[in-house]
């Protein structure tokens, strides 16, 4: 006789155990995930033990799409989608898109998605990371490329780049003791320690970002409220026309900076 799925109720039961806040959501999005009962049962068991559900399921939904991501590479956090909004807001009609500091390469297939023909790179020190991005950009015919910063781009991009997105990590790093399980357990640390004050990324790719953008690209960082000025300060000093943009429905605070 075929094993059988465990029932929602069942499912929803060991995750509330577990203290999961959303656990009918979660229990409902594994349920519909999993391809085999034994699926389930890891996946339900690995998410009780505090794996990040997007791990758990091996996508996280970011800006309309389904983006893979895999263990040991970043979670594209929701907050991020104001990122990609206030990019295409900036330069609507950019050719040419590079997404540093990429993880699962969600920010690149995101602007891929909305910008029909663009060419998308991507680049991650990470191989975890690139590797995933690879997948996540191959619909739209993107490249991801290993490497330190613009170390890993294509000579040939000097000065065409239209958006230039750069998630860096930004927390602290006698910060990262704080943050949440989830996080500080299942994520790279590359992906998160942004040095003693959290800009050290920021601040190269700051400098060398007027090298890359095309006359009126535009580089896009996410900070918190608290470096936000600092922030400023980093791209302007770059020789960057820059600005602050704030949601406050998703906490999100992003920097811009434009090659004049």
């Amino acid at each position: 006789m075929p094993s059988l799925f465990p029932s929602p109720d069942t499912v929803v039961s060991a995750l509330r155990a577990a203290g999961c806040v959303f656990a009918e959501e979660e229990a409902e999005l594994i349920l519909a995930t999993a391809r085999t009962p034994g699926d389930a049962a890891s996946m339900v068991e690995r998410r009780a033990a505090g794996h990040p559900l997007e791990l758990v399921l091996g996508w996280a939904e970011f800006h309309g799409l389904r983006v893979t991501v895999e263990p040991g590479v970043f979670v594209p956090r929701r907050r991020t989608e104001f990122l990609v909004d206030q990019a295409l807001a900036q330069a609507p009609y950019a050719t040419v898109v590079v997404d540093l500091c990429c993880g699962s390469g969600a920010l690149g297939a995101a602007l891929a998605d909305a910008l029909d023909g663009a060419e998308v790179h991507a680049a991650d020190i990470d191989p975890a990371a690139v590797r995933c991005a690879r997948r996540n950009l191959a619909a739209f015919g993107g490249q991801a490329h290993q490497g330190d910063l613009y170390d890993a781009l294509p000579a040939a991009l000097r000065g065409r780049v239209g958006i230039l997105t750069a998630n860096v990590p930004y927390v602290p790093t006698a910060e990262l003791p704080l943050l949440p399980a989830e996080a500080r357990e299942h994520e790279p640390r590359v992906a998160l320690d942004g040095g003693a004050d959290g800009l050290d990324l920021l601040r190269r790719v700051a400098a060398g970002a007027t090298e890359w953008l095309a006359p009126g690209g535009c580089l896009l960082t996410e900070t918190s409220e608290r470096q936000a000025p600092a922030a400023v300060r980093a791209l302007t000093e770059a020789g960057l026309r820059t600005r602050p943009a704030v949601s406050e429905e998703l906490s999100a605070h992003v920097v811009i900076g434009v090659r004049p």
